[in-house]
C-alpha cells in the first residue's frame, strides 16, 4: 500500500477498515465492525502498539534465547502483527497462521503484504479444525488470539481443544492466549483451570486495574510443561507504558480457586465486552 488512504471492505465476518496512523508513516490500524483488531507498522514490525500484543511479545522474547528461530502456530491472524514481530526478532522462524475470515486475510495480504522470505504461511480455516489436524510435537509456540467479533469462540475454550494444543506443542513448547474478561472472572478462571489439567506451569499477565475488578480488559495466559521465566516477564510487563502484573504459583492457584475445567458440551464464548471497552473514538 503506497498511499495512506483508509480502506473499507466487507469481509466474511463483518466490515473491516484499514486506517493509516498519522504519526507513523507506514503504520495501520485494522478494525472489524469498529473494534480494533490489529496494529502494524510495516517499516518497524517490532513495534507493538497494543498493550496485549506487547505482553504476548514479552512472552515470545523470553521463551528461548534471543534470536533463536522458533516454529510457531498462530490461531487467529488479523493483520499478522505477531507473525511479523517474530519474523524480525527471531529471523528464520517457520510460522503457520490460521485465520477463519478468508476475506480479511485477502484484504491484509493485498494491502499489508508480508515479504515472501519471512517464513510466514497463511491458511484460511477454522482454528480448532486446523489444530486437530496438525501433527504432534510440531510447534515451539502456539499463540491463540482468536475473537469472533469481540468474543473468544466457545469451541476454543474446552479441555478437548487444550489437549490438541498440548499435543501439537513440543515438550518444551509454550502456549500463549489472549483472553478478555472482568470480575468475577468466571471465564478467565475456567480457562486457567482447563489449562491446568494439562500443563504444570501457568502464568497470567494483566493490568492491576483489571485484576482488581475495576474494568473489563485483556489478559494473557501462558502455559508450559517447563518453568517459565516469570522474573523476566514481570520486569518487562512492569516497564510498559501501561504496566501489568504477572501472577503465577500459589497466587495464581488462589485466583483460579474452585473453577472447573470446561467440557465441550458446557463451553461458552468469552463474555461480551461492555460498550466502549475496546472501541475507538
Amino acid at each position: 500500500m503506497n498511499e495512506s488512504v483508509p480502506v473499507t471492505r466487507a469481509v466474511d465476518h463483518g466490515t473491516a477498515k484499514l486506517m493509516p496512523d498519522v504519526d507513523r508513516k507506514r503504520a495501520w490500524l485494522l478494525t472489524v465492525d469498529g473494534a480494533p483488531q490489529s496494529y502494524v507498522d510495516l517499516d518497524d514490525p517490532a513495534h507493538l502498539e497494543f498493550e496485549y500484543a506487547r505482553r504476548l511479545g514479552h512472552v515470545l522474547d523470553t521463551v528461548a534465547e534471543a534470536g533463536r528461530p522458533l516454529d510457531a502456530l498462530h490461531l487467529g491472524g488479523g493483520a499478522l502483527t505477531l507473525p511479523r514481530y517474530l519474523a524480525v526478532t527471531r529471523p528464520g522462524s517457520r510460522q503457520d497462521v490460521v485465520e477463519a475470515d478468508r476475506g480479511l486475510l485477502e484484504l491484509v495480504v493485498e494491502h499489508l503484504p508480508v515479504p515472501d522470505a519471512d517464513g510466514i504461511r497463511l491458511h484460511a480455516g477454522d482454528a480448532r479444525a486446523w489444530l486437530e489436524a496438525a501433527p504432534d510435537d510440531s510447534a515451539d509456540v502456539l499463540v491463540a488470539d482468536v475473537f469472533g467479533g469481540s468474543r473468544v469462540p466457545a469451541h476454543l475454550t474446552s479441555t478437548v481443544y487444550a489437549r490438541h494444543a498440548e499435543r501439537v506443542l513440543r515438550a518444551d513448547g509454550v502456549y500463549l492466549a489472549n483472553l478478555a474478561d472482568a470480575a468475577p472472572f468466571a471465564f478467565l478462571r475456567s480457562q486457567l483451570a482447563t489449562l491446568a489439567t494439562l500443563f504444570e506451569e501457568l502464568a497470567l499477565i494483566a493490568e492491576p486495574g483489571v485484576l482488581r475488578g475495576r474494568r473489563f480488559g485483556n489478559a494473557v495466559v501462558v502455559a508450559a510443561h517447563r518453568p517459565l521465566d516469570t522474573t523476566a516477564l514481570a520486569r518487562r510487563a512492569a516497564s510498559d507504558a501501561f504496566p501489568a502484573r504477572v501472577e503465577h504459583g500459589p497466587a495464581l492457584a488462589d485466583f483460579i480457586g474452585g473453577a472447573r475445567p470446561v467440557r465441550d458440551e458446557d463451553a461458552v464464548p468469552s463474555p461480551e465486552p461492555p460498550d466502549g471497552a475496546f472501541g475507538i473514538g
